[in-house]
């Protein structure tokens, strides 16, 4: 699996830089990362599935590069103890990108992508949506996954006894289901959003 992202990681560079030592140095930053030990859901298999589901959008989507280095870079920073890792995730990825020479427009827009993805509401822009509803797609995987995923966040969110963690999390579980839509794109809400909302409600009833 993470050879898979790291292909993908070295691909989408070397489009942009021939300069062999930036792309695995800002790789080795990513995998450091992504691979922390309190890393149990926001990690490299977060990463690749991601990946993996974006490559069906590969041909119909404008700008897919931009796509994927908002991706890459979404979750580079992530401590359930802060409410701006969005914002540092996307300050890093504009520093990061200005270093392979992508253009400022683009560099521009993987920020407003990164930073979308911490209220995940519908946007005007197509490629953010379809971010958004990458970022939640584990909501409407197979159960087994779906329940490796809630594993996964109550591990990171460990410090937090139940007492705290129960309520919060059903808060986030009833603010999904209360949506008329969880996911942004009609090809997400076609495949996913059934599945999603039965999973969230499963989830919910352990907490009732």
């Amino acid at each position: 699996m993470e050879a898979f992202v790291k292909s993908e990681w070295e691909s989408l560079c070397r489009r942009y830089t021939s300069d062999e030592e930036l792309v695995q140095q800002l790789w080795q930053e990513l995998a450091t990362a992504y691979t922390a030990r309190d890393r149990h859901y926001h990690n490299l298999e977060h990463i690749a599935y991601m990946l993996e589901l974006a490559d069906r959008y590969r041909e119909s989507t404008k700008s897919f590069d931009l796509l994927l280095f908002a991706i890459f870079y979404h979750d580079i920073i992530y401590k359930p103890t802060r409410s701006d890792n969005e914002a540092q995730s996307a300050s890093i990825a504009v520093e990061r990108l200005h270093r392979l020479a992508i253009p400022e427009s683009d560099t521009l827009l993987i920020k407003e992508m990164i930073l979308a993805t911490k209220a995940h509401q519908l946007h005007e822009h197509d490629l953010i949506n379809l971010l958004l509803d990458l970022d939640l797609a584990i909501l409407g995987a197979d159960q087994a996954r779906y329940d490796r995923y809630s594993e996964g966040v109550r591990k990171e969110y460990s410090i937090y006894p139940d007492l705290i963690y129960k309520p919060g999390r059903r808060k986030v579980l009833q603010h999904f289901l209360g949506q008329p839509y969880i996911y942004k794109t009609p090809a997400f809400q076609e495949a996913f959003e059934e599945r999603a909302k039965a999973n969230l409600q499963r989830e919910l009833e352990k907490y009732c």
